[in-house]
């Protein structure tokens, strides 16, 4: 019995450390996530379906709101680095000398 199961662990661990790791993604749940979670809590108060619905509704409104802020944090990202960029006093990170020596 051990023998049967220890070769298609032994196979499964080893396919499982072969696969590549994707990166996680940290999303907030959407409307199957809160819609269950709806759903319970309307259980609770005998209105499951009304629960859920709301859950739904709610689910999808917190996406739509965090993926609009990622959004905002892009373009603010990508802008700032296209005006430093942009701005001769800075090369590499740092300051010309002759800015260094003005602030002195």
């Amino acid at each position: 019995m051990k023998k049967f199961l220890t070769v298609p662990i032994a196979l499964a661990v080893s396919l499982g450390a072969a696969m590549p790791i994707a990166p996680a993604s940290a999303e907030p749940g959407g409307c199957l996530k809160y819609g269950a979670a709806g759903a319970v809590g309307g259980h609770l108060a005998h209105h499951g379906v009304l629960g859920a619905a709301g859950g739904c509704a709610t689910g999808m409104y917190v996406r739509h709101r965090y993926r609009k802020q990622q959004r905002h944090d892009a373009a603010a990202y990508r802008q700032g680095q296209t005006q430093q960029n942009a701005n001769p006093q800075y090369q590499n990170g740092n300051q010309d000398q002759t800015t260094n020596n003005q602030l002195r």
